[in-house]
């Protein structure tokens, strides 16, 4: 596992140059720069503009700008962003809890729901339970997230007037005391979670009812059935454990979203977290801040997927990464 592992970090390095250059090129390749979101809204001067290109060096060709951020990249320096010159990485630092303690609750909840909701309907095929709430899973799977979300704005946030819609916390949240605070983030993050977790736990209920599908149809689960054994020591023993393989794979992709964030969704709750950043790092051209975003991101992405490699040795004992002759 020691030699499969290091196999897979070295592995990490050319994937990761890859996606950064062909993340770099598509940014050069948009359409816009800083300096024309600032013409766009201020009387600038052909002197002053070139001298704006020259200050973001943007005068320089794309391949000599990439070189110029990889060496940075060397020692984790990100750069400045082109917004409010401060660094990258405070930036990300400054958003990374908010995002975390969203998503963080959306997994949470996805998974404490959506596992056993998946394992009783295969269990119970074909039931009225596994008819109705498939069905349900389905519509709600099919629904936008943005579209959910102005609806749930529009009726328990303006209509009703019983949850807030805008932040993380109300504007007189530093008035409030501890409990008092911590309640009005709860009622905050309402709404969000909501949206973030109706589509994740019906595509999760649903792919853990097709895995245990197909492990009760298996020959130890007939022979374990055969010996006596009682349902609930047949499911939790011999099915739920086999389930968990592809589920965990499944988590390996679903992991890094706890940093990423929903860009969608955090724009549209006005939530401080990473999402919105990118959102607003797009929109004016902050290529800095697009360049660090996108690379700690797809980092995540690859480590959270190696990480479910090796959990499998856990998962499933007979799995080895030993090399075979």
């Amino acid at each position: 596992m020691l030699i499969y592992t290091l196999r897979r970090l070295a592995y990490l390095v050319p994937t990761l140059l890859g996606i950064t250059i062909v993340t770099f090129v598509i940014i050069s390749l948009a359409p816009g720069n800083p300096a024309d979101v600032v013409r766009g809204t201020a009387t600038v001067s052909p002197e002053v503009y070139d001298e704006m290109l020259r200050l973001y060096g943007l005068d320089k060709p794309v391949l000599v700008r990439y070189g110029i951020w990889l060496q940075r990249l060397v020692t984790f320096d990100f750069g400045s962003s082109f917004v409010d010159h401060r660094p990258v990485l405070a930036k990300v630092g400054e958003r990374l809890p908010a995002t975390l303690i969203l998503n963080g609750a959306s997994l949470f909840l996805t998974l404490l729901f959506a596992i056993p909701f998946g394992l009783y309907s295969a269990v119970r095929q074909h039931s009225k339970f596994d008819k109705i709430g498939g069905t349900v899973l389905y519509m709600l799977y099919s629904l936008p997230e943005f579209w959910v979300a102005l609806l749930l704005i529009m009726l328990f946030g303006v209509k009703l007037d019983l949850l807030p819609f805008i932040g993380i916390e109300s504007l007189n949240a530093g008035e409030l005391g501890f409990w008092a605070r911590l309640w009005d983030r709860l009622l905050h993050m309402v709404l969000p979670t909501v949206c973030l977790t109706y589509g994740a736990l019906a595509f999760l209920s649903r792919f853990v009812r097709g895995s245990t599908l197909e492990v009760i149809h298996q020959d130890y689960i007939r022979t374990a059935r055969a010996k006596g054994l009682d349902d609930s020591r047949v499911v939790y023993k011999h099915i739920f454990k086999n389930t968990l393989i592809p589920v965990v794979t499944l988590l390996g992709i679903l992991l890094p979203t706890l940093i990423s964030g929903s860009i969608i969704l955090e724009y549209i709750f006005s939530w401080p977290g990473i999402g919105q950043l990118f959102f607003n790092s797009v929109m004016s051209r902050d290529y800095p801040t697009v360049m660090g975003l996108s690379f700690i991101t797809s980092l995540l992405v690859l480590l959270s997927t190696l990480v479910a490699d090796l959990l499998y040795t856990w998962v499933d004992p007979r799995v080895s990464y030993e090399r075979k002759n």
